[in-house]
């Protein structure tokens, strides 16, 4: 059998499904009948969404650019994916690159990954997005994917993924069941049913700004107030540098009381040691805020699906944050029962992925399933709304909800909106996103003009205003005057803060001169960058250590020898793991 086994093409294209996450992300493909993740240049699943650039200019993708973000804030960049569907630019070393660019290097690294793997060239891929991902997003992680050199055939709920990992194996059964999706920087849930060979998403709901990445910054808040206090310290006190050590020391923190009920940090700030121990009990407190906000998006797609949680089959946990204790037992307290944990969480989305690349790619072993999604956010139109006793005056800025969230896509609704004021001969089509009940409090997506005949009263004149709305995110709003027929349409393609047709072809070129660093050093880049970011965080004799075992290292690099410098790798990674556990071993 070849390196592809069993893999379905759709024409000359393989496809591959990719979960790019605000933490780490990964790539699947649908091979032998299953999901399988392809693992990266140095032999993991899980690739950090960090970028950078080394010392000599090139970039640097995941591990490498992860253990640089203490060792160089100013030249790595991790979290973008927060900031997609905005204007927001992050400084890198001279450039600035707006998150879709950031993304589309994770996503191009993936692509090389998964080539190296499959022996063929990746040219489409199926992408996860948040479920509660807006408009401006969605469209902006597709414009990544096109700077990564991708087509992008579909996105993809992450809670629908994570279920299609969960129900292909049994999707001839009947049920119900809730995935809780909490990644490093945002929260999904979605309700799902399962019923001959139909996946069909109840609702969905979330937040977009809620994840992994609050529950550290409460750590690191805490930290501060306590032990920082004492030695008179602030975040501001702190450069770049000590911001991310704090981050760090946060972050194994919080791991740590995944498997212990109390954990301890210690960490050295401003020549000060700053030590400071928490129970997890204190963190639930810490974190109780957080952990309201888990339950309202719950609350919320149990009502929109009209579901109770007794109906519920099983609960499905997605995302490495749900990882933390604090958040296993507010789900086990919200439901009355125990999650399913039989699948990694931190996998389960990038397998659902490659379930739907494989459908995508019509593969036999999946013509049973049928899958269905729904539309996350109500879409509609400005309208004006009668105020006064006489009934006379009107006032503008009210919200005429059209498709309303969870309606099952694809959907087409129409309203029919009639004139104001006598003698109007023009309406104005002001399309929104949203729950809010005024529009100012919504998303603008787009507008356009309808002519409509004069001279007549109000009320008199008037269109039927359709919605259609696609499983890609896609859609088309079109306005038919009620007395002419005659027709005006948009498509919502789009945003302010979302890149351009134009914008993406000149960024294109821009990014082509970017050096990749190559993919077979990427494994001496990581370890190098560890023993880097090591050697910041000891001390003393312990660094002189580090140096030490380093130069050593660097030395074996420069004779370029490469099975000697494999050897020498796989000796300092064993090395480092020693350290790292026990700082005071010698070299």
């Amino acid at each position: 059998m070849t390196a592809l086994g069993s893999l379905i093409f759709k024409g000359n294209v393989l496809i591959v499904g990719i979960d790019l996450g605000t933490t780490n992300s990964l790539v699947a493909v649908w091979k032998d009948g299953g999901p399988i993740l392809v693992p990266n240049a140095l032999g993991a699943m899980l690739t950090p969404s960090c970028v950078g650039f080394s010392d000599g200019g090139e970039l640097l993708v995941g591990q490498a650019a992860k253990d640089r973000l203490q060792t160089h804030p100013r030249l790595t960049a991790a979290n973008f994916k927060r900031y997609m569907g905005s204007a927001r630019e992050v400084p890198l070393g001279k450039r600035s690159f707006r998150p879709e660019e950031l993304s589309s290097f994770v996503l191009r690294a993936l692509k090389d990954d998964a080539e190296a793997f499959l022996g063929e060239p990746v040219d489409e891929a199926i992408i996860s997005v948040p479920a509660y991902f807006s408009d401006a997003q969605r469209k902006a992680t597709r414009a990544a994917g096109q700077l990564a050199g991708l087509r992008v055939g579909r996105l993809v709920n992450e809670p629908t993924a994570a279920a299609l990992a969960y129900g292909v194996r049994d999707a001839g059964s009947e049920r119900k069941f809730l995935v809780f999706d909490l990644g490093g920087g945002t929260f999904d849930v979605s309700i799902l049913e399962i019923f001959e060979g139909v996946m069909e998403v109840r609702a969905s709901a979330g937040d977009n700004f809620l994840g992994g990445e609050d529950f550290l910054d409460v750590l690191v808040e805490d930290v501060l107030a306590s032990a920082g206090s004492k030695a008179k310290l602030t975040l501001s006190d702190l450069s770049p540098n000590e911001q991310q050590r704090l981050r760090e020391a946060a972050e194994r923190l919080k791991c740590a009381l995944s498997v212990a009920s109390e954990a301890d940090l210690s960490v050295r700030l401003r020549d000060k040691d700053i030590a400071y121990r928490v129970h997890e009990d204190r963190f639930m407190e810490l974190c109780e805020p957080l952990l309201q906000r888990l339950r309202l998006p719950v609350e919320r797609a149990l009502r929109d699906a009209r579901i109770r949680a007794a109906d519920l089959y099983e609960i499905v946990l997605a995302g490495g944050s749900t990882r933390m204790p604090i958040v296993r037992k507010l789900v086990t307290r919200m439901f009355g029962r125990f999650p399913a944990t039989t699948v990694n969480p931190d996998e389960v989305v990038a397998l659902g992925v490659g379930v739907q690349a494989g459908l995508a790619m019509n593969d036999s072993a999946l013509d049973e399933v049928v899958m269905t999604d729904v539309c996350p956010y109500t879409l509609g139109i400005n309208t004006s709304q009668q105020v006064g006793s006489n009934g006379n005056g009107f006032v503008d800025g009210f919200y005429l909800p059209i498709i309303e969230r969870n309606t099952v896509v694809p959907a087409s609704r129409s309203r029919d909106i009639f004139t104001v004021r006598d003698g109007q001969s023009r309406v104005a089509i002001d399309i929104y996103q949203g729950e809010a009940r005024l529009v100012k409090d919504n998303i603008p997506l787009g507008k356009f003009i309808v002519e409509v005949p004069p001279n007549l009263p109000a009320g008199g004149a008037g269109a039927n205003v359709r919605f259609t709305y696609d499983v890609n995110g896609l859609l088309e709003v079109e306005a038919t005057v009620h007395k002419t027929g005659a027709k005006e349409s948009i498509v919502i393609q789009e945003h302010s803060g979302v890149l351009s047709s134009e914008e993406i072809r000149s960024r294109l070129q821009a990014l082509a001169s970017i050096k990749l660093h190559p993919r077979e050093e990427a494994r001496n880049a990581a370890i190098m960058a560890r023993a880097n970011r090591l050697f910041e965080e000891a001390l003393g004799p312990a660094r002189m250590t580090i140096s030490r075992a380093l130069a050593q290292f660097e030395a074996i690099l420069e004779r370029q020898e490469p099975h000697e410098v494999a050897s020498a790798r796989e000796q300092f990674q064993v090395w480092l793991d020693q350290f790292e556990s026990n700082p005071l071993i010698d070299a």
